[in-house]
C-alpha cells in the first residue's frame, strides 16, 4: 500500500481530491450486484428474499450458490476497484506525483465504496449490509488487517453458521488490527467500517440474541416489513 499521505499544511488544498475519491467510491459501491445478478438468473427481485438486502448472503437464500458466489466478487471487488483506482486514476487526472496522498485518496473511495453499498442512491439508499465490499476495501487498503479479519469470519462463520456474528466480530477485529500493524489512517476507517457494520446489523443483534437468526445457506421467508426497514437490516435513520 502506498504510505505517504498528505502533510498538515497540504489539507487546505487537498479536500477536493479526497472528495472525488469518496464520489468515484460512492459510484462503485452503490451498483446493486446483487440485485442485476438475480435478475439476470431469473430470481426476481432479491429485496423480495429473505432479509430483503442485496448482498451475497441474502442471494444465497435463493438456493443458487453460483449467482451467490458472483456476487460475493463483484461486491468485495468494486470495494478493492474503488481504492485502487483512486491511487492510480484519479493522481493521473490531476497530474499528482504517484506519491502525493496515496493512502488518503485509498481511503476516501474505499469509505465511498462502503457507504455506497449500504445507501445506494438508485435503490431509495436501500442496500446491503456492506460485508463482501469491508473486505474488499480493507484487503486494498492493507491486505494484513484485511487476512485477519477475514480468517475471524471464517473461523466463527463456518464454526457456528453465523455469518452475522462474523460479521460483527471481523468489523470489530479490523480497527485493532489496522492499530496493531501500525496504520493509523486505516485503523481510522476501519473504526467507521465497525460502526457501520454495527449499524447494518443491528436486527441480526436481537435474532443473536434470541437465537431466531437464520444460519448459513438456510432459506428464509420474507420478513416483515418492519424487519426489512432499510433492506440491509439496519434501524431506521
Amino acid at each position: 500500500m502506498i504510505i505517504e499521505t498528505f502533510a498538515p499544511a497540504d489539507w487546505s488544498a487537498a479536500w477536493p481530491y479526497v472528495l472525488s475519491a469518496f464520489v468515484l467510491g460512492y459510484a462503485l459501491g452503490a451498483i446493486p450486484f446483487g440485485k442485476i445478478f438475480t435478475r439476470w438468473a431469473g430470481l426476481g427481485d432479491i429485496r423480495d428474499i429473505g432479509s430483503g438486502n442485496i448482498g451475497a448472503t441474502n442471494v444465497l437464500r435463493t438456493g443458487n450458490k453460483r449467482i451467490a458466489l458472483l456476487t460475493l466478487i463483484f461486491d468485495a471487488g468494486k470495494g478493492a476497484f474503488a481504492a485502487f483506482i483512486a491511487s492510480g486514476v484519479l493522481f493521473k487526472w490531476f497530474g499528482l506525483p504517484v506519491y502525493w496522498g496515496g493512502e488518503a485518496l485509498m481511503a476516501s473511495a474505499a469509505l465511498g465504496a462502503f457507504v455506497g453499498h449500504i445507501f445506494p442512491v438508485g435503490l431509495g439508499f436501500r442496500g446491503g449490509k456492506g460485508i463482501a465490499t469491508f473486505f474488499g476495501t480493507v484487503f486494498a487498503l492493507h491486505w494484513q488487517t484485511g487476512l485477519v479479519a477475514g480468517a475471524l469470519w471464517l473461523l466463527i462463520a463456518f464454526t457456528t453458521r453465523d455469518s452475522s456474528l462474523g460479521s460483527i466480530v471481523a468489523g470489530f477485529s479490523a480497527p485493532v488490527a489496522a492499530f496493531l500493524f501500525g496504520d493509523r489512517i486505516v485503523a481510522f476507517v476501519c473504526i467507521f467500517f465497525a460502526l457501520m457494520v454495527l449499524y447494518s446489523h443491528w436486527y441480526n443483534m436481537a435474532r443473536l440474541l434470541n437465537g431466531t437468526e437464520p444460519k448459513i445457506g438456510q432459506k428464509k421467508a420474507a420478513a416483515p416489513v418492519a424487519d426489512l426497514v432499510g433492506h440491509n437490516g439496519g434501524p431506521l435513520l
